[in-house]
């Protein structure tokens, strides 16, 4: 079945046709680390995991590109706040994004290029803008872009060039020949870190980095580019600009871009203050039903972070875990009554989880057939008490199957079986009366406790468990 991707530069769906037979090359826009990483931050990476699970389940080779910029105003500024150098401030940061995406089930990129190490990457493709007249160095030592130059700029952001004005996203600067050309190399400033180049000291700007470190990895021509809304314009506008003007082709076949994670119905943000670190997500829920609950919406829309829907997506999860689990119970015996039909349920249910990935990767469509093919799995389980037929395990293996495409089931479906202090199944039967008594307050303190001893509970359809952290 061809896979339909909405291209945010055609503005419609379009068959994918990737540049090379049988290999996709991603570039997703990757995180500042000058912070911690947020939910946002999460659902952007899961959004590139999901579609990079799904092109190699269909048996495409991928490589994948997701990039740290380690070197920013922000980074410097919270690095001298602290008297340490810009990288200690980066590098943590960089840990905690991996370790918390490892919970969350995102396989590892290809490559994570830094900025700080594909710098004489960047000064090539300035100069060679430079030579082609695209940019300028300027008598105080920065570099920009002439906007102007590129007959195509805004193009992916349906801006006509004439309209836009200087303000918060045009950066006035009275070295610049045109208030819209926008830099690509700063000049050095007293303490921020610096490199040489032929025309001064100073380091990267924003936007060409994600140009010198993908081209690096795939070449001039990407399959697909992805990352947040937020970047559609100015960064990946310019992006275009600075790499198309270098090479002179189409910089990216396919744009790909997802929609925020809103908290109070703005858009989550670290500049704003309006953020869920996932650090405290993970401790309140079971990390497998947050990326579920990442994946309950299609990708190109808002999802508002509410504590209430997660809990009831971790319920609902628990709903088809316990099928798996349930199944795995039962003695695989001869065939069911029902056999030739639950085969051909299974097979439609399999199909419509498969044109669904195929149509812009809609994983919301996708989990309701993975939710089809478990009651079917449930009624066949209720019919025969103790046992499963051939078909049944055909269908059990496809939902395990195509979970883990979207990259569910990782997590053992049964506990480990650990003693549980009494004094902790204690606070435990404290929070599940008090929930249900509906008094949430005192639920919410046992939960801390528990927390505090160093145990989560998660929420299933057979009841609360127990787990450490």
């Amino acid at each position: 079945m061809s896979i339909r991707i909405y291209d945010t530069l055609k503005g419609e769906k379009v068959p994918f046709e990737p540049v090379r037979a049988g290999h996709v090359g991603m570039y997703v826009c990757g995180v500042t680390v000058q912070n911690v990483p947020h939910v946002g931050h999460m659902r952007s990476s899961i959004v590139g995991d999901s579609i990079r699970r799904f092109f190699e389940w269909q048996g495409d080779e991928v490589t994948f590109v997701y990039n740290f910029t380690d070197v920013d105003d922000k980074i410097i500024a919270i690095a001298n706040d602290e008297g340490v150098d810009f990288t200690v401030v980066a590098r943590r940061n960089e840990v905690l994004f991996l370790k918390y995406a490892d919970m969350l089930n995102i396989k590892s990129a290809s490559h994570y290029p830094r900025v700080t190490e594909h710098i004489q990457e960047i000064i090539d493709i300035i100069q060679k803008l430079i030579d082609k007249g695209k940019a300028y160095a300027a008598p105080n030592g920065d570099v920009f872009y002439r906007v102007r130059s590129f007959n195509g700029y805004g193009k992916l952001s349906k801006k006509n060039i004439d309209d836009l004005q200087s303000g918060s996203r045009v950066q006035v600067d009275e070295a610049k020949e045109d208030p819209l050309d926008f830099a690509l190399w700063k000049s050095a400033k007293p303490g921020e870190p610096a490199w040489e180049t032929p025309w001064g000291s100073g380091r990267p700007g924003w936007h060409i980095e994600c140009s010198a470190m993908s081209m690096k990895y795939l070449g001039e021509t990407l399959d697909i580019h992805g990352g947040g809304e937020d970047l559609i314009f100015p960064h990946h506008e310019n992006e275009i600009a600075q790499s198309e003007g270098a090479s002179g082709k189409c910089f990216s076949n396919y744009w790909v871009h997802n929609g925020w994670v809103t908290l109070g119905g703005e858009k989550m943000s670290k500049s704003t203050f309006k953020f869920r670190p996932i650090s405290e997500v993970v401790e309140d829920f079971e990390p497998e039903a947050i990326r579920f609950y990442l994946q309950s919406t299609h990708y190109r829309s808002p999802i508002e972070f509410i504590e209430e829907r997660l809990r009831e997506a971790e319920k609902a999860y628990g709903k088809l875990r316990n099928t798996l689990l349930e199944a795995a119970k039962r003695t695989l015996a001869g065939e069911h009554p029902r056999e030739e039909e639950i085969q051909a349920e299974g097979a439609k249910h399999r199909e419509a989880f498969i044109e669904a990935m195929s149509d812009d990767f809609n994983t919301a469509r996708a989990l309701g057939s993975l939710f089809d093919l478990s009651r079917t799995i449930n009624r066949a389980l209720d019919e025969t008490p103790g046992s499963k037929s051939p078909a049944v395990q055909s269908a059990v293996d496809s939902l395990f199957e195509l979970g883990q495409v979207l990259g569910l089931f990782w997590l053992p479906l049964e506990d480990e079986g650990e003693d549980i202090p009494e004094e902790i199944q204690a606070l435990l039967k404290q929070r599940n009366d008090a929930r249900a008594s509906k008094d949430w307050a005192k639920a919410d303190e046992a939960r801390d406790a528990l927390a505090a001893a160093g145990w989560v509970v998660e929420d299933r359809a057979d009841g609360p468990r127990l787990k450490r952290k």
